[in-house]
Order: C-alpha cells, then structure tokens, then sequence
C-alpha cells in the first residue's frame, strides 16, 4: 500500500513513549500517513512494543538495528523502506506535537522542499543549539531559525544529499546548498515525559561543531576550490614579494635582518602549495562531479 507521506520514527530505549506514541499519532493523521518506527539496537522493549501494536495500526510498519547505529542511520533505513514521496522525522521521545506533522506537510503543499519547525519553549541545550543555528545560518546562508527539529521534506531531497554518521541535523543545510526551497513554521517544544535524551555522548558538542565545519568545508571549498585557495595562495605570494623588496631595499641600505628573509620563503612557498591544493581540489572535484551525473543517470 502506497502513502502521500512517511512518518519515520527514530526510537533507542523508548519503550515507555511507544504507546502514548502511535495513539497521539493515529489521532494527528490521516489515513495518507505510514509511521514507521526504526528500534535503533534498543536494550529495552521497544522493539517487542512497537512490533505488537502493528495488530492495532495498520499504518504501522517497524524495522530493527541489531545494534546502536546513531539517528543518521536511522533516518536513512526509514527512507530506504518509505512509501511516502513526502517524509517526516519525527522522535519518539513525544517533545514534539502529533498535529505539528499536517502543519510540515502543508509547507510542502505549497511548494516548499524544505520544512523544519523551529522549537519554541524551554530547552536544555538552547546555548548549544543556539551557537549551532547561528553558525548555520552564517556559512550556509539559511533564513531558517533552527535546523535540527522536526523537520519534513520531499524523499528526492533525501536521495540528492549524502548523509555521513551524526549529519542527520545538517539536512537542512545541505539541501539549500542545492537550492532546494526551505521554509519554517514554529513549534511547541515539550518536556521529555520518560527516559532520558538520547544519541548524546560527553563529546557531542566537540562531534557536532567539527561535523560543522566538515559540512560548510564541503559546501564552499570544495565547491569552489580554486577561487578560495588560490586567492588565499595570491595573497600570500604578493605579501611574499612586497616584504621581499623591502628586505632588499633594508639589506642595501646596510639593515638586513634574515628573519625576514625565512619570511619570505615563507610565504612564497605557501602561495605555491596553496596553489597546488587549489588545482588538486578542482580535480577532486570534477570527479566528484561526474560520479555524481553518473549515480543520477543509473
């Protein structure tokens, strides 16, 4: 049976949200509307949970990591499983409101690729999440206040970026990279009624600014990797030759002083790698570019 939209559900140790889940859930949506709730290698019921109410939602279709793969891999098993030319990612730790989901998906209606909601209460992480969305708005260009709620879009969107371990929250900014049209609407964010946060480890905020920079180096860089590299590599070869000269005109006039000279070399030499990089760059990414034509045309 074929469905307008997939609600794709990362679920690790929820088996005390499942329930109160798929009944929230079945009172939101329509019958357009597949849930399909991915137990990311839980050590608690959820999976017997969830399978056991598939009798009571025919909506409902379940699917099992055998170990913890992490929310990307989540999202990308309940895409590969999908229906739906529309889908949702929509946790299961029930902070978010069933009836924001038509809400997403009547931005989608109307055109959009893109819909994120944008989380309006208290948070814990709000700092972090605020450095993040600053940080992502500036790189990427985004217009968008919060790019890793929940969040719907079309499934080609999903099909056109590529996603790597933990880039699940940099959906957003990877497809507006490709043009792709993003648009918001705001949504309640509630307090977590049982277990505790998950895919969090100690190191997450270091993990997730690093993933950051990964993705913009990506987006920009590689991109474009002459324009940035050799303009950096002409400025330093020009500084290069400007503090030459002058350490010759101080050498003539009886004033040398070597450590400018090593400065020099410096420079110089740094402008040519940079150049080398620039041209390496741009090889990588015709290639890039071409596996890419290929992939879409197979």
């Amino acid at each position: 049976m074929n469905f307008k939209v997939s609600v794709i559900v990362p679920a690790y140790n929820e088996a005390l949200n499942i329930d109160i889940l798929l009944e929230e859930l079945s009172k939101a949506l329509s019958q357009e509307y597949e849930i399909i709730i991915i137990d990311d290698g839980s050590n608690d019921e959820t999976y017997a949970i969830a399978e056991k109410a598939r009798s009571k939602y025919p909506f409902l279709r379940v699917a099992q990591h055998n170990r913890n793969l992490g929310k990307t891999q989540t999202i990308i098993t309940g895409a590969a499983i999908a229906s739906g030319d529309i889908l949702v990612v929509f946790d299961a730790d029930l902070q978010f409101a069933a009836s924001d989901i038509p809400r997403l998906i009547e931005k989608i209606d109307q055109g959009a690729d893109v819909c994120v909601g944008w989380k309006q209460g208290k948070y814990e992480k709000w700092l972090v999440s605020s450095i993040y969305n600053y940080l992502a708005r500036k790189i990427f260009k985004l217009e968008v206040h919060d790019i890793n709620a929940v969040k719907a879009f079309r499934k080609e969107v999903l099909e056109q970026i590529e996603l790597r371990k933990d880039w699940h929250r940099y959906i957003v900014p990877l497809a507006a990279v490709r043009d792709y049209r993003i648009t918001e609407i705001p949504v309640k964010l509630y307090p977590r009624r049982f277990g505790k946060p998950k895919y969090q480890s100690p190191f997450r905020i270091l993990i997730g600014f690093f993933d950051l920079l990964a993705v913009g180096f990506q987006m920009t860089f590689m991109r474009k990797p002459m324009l940035y590299f050799g303009a950096i590599g002409t400025v330093s070869i020009f500084l290069g030759f400007v503090i030459g000269i002058i350490t010759v005109i101080l050498r003539l006039l009886g004033h040398g002083f070597r450590p400018l000279l090593y400065l020099v070399i410096l420079l110089i030499i740094g402008g040519l790698m940079l150049f080398a990089l620039g041209f390496l760059g741009e090889a990588v990414a015709t290639i890039t570019d071409r596996l890419e034509k290929l992939v879409k045309k197979s």
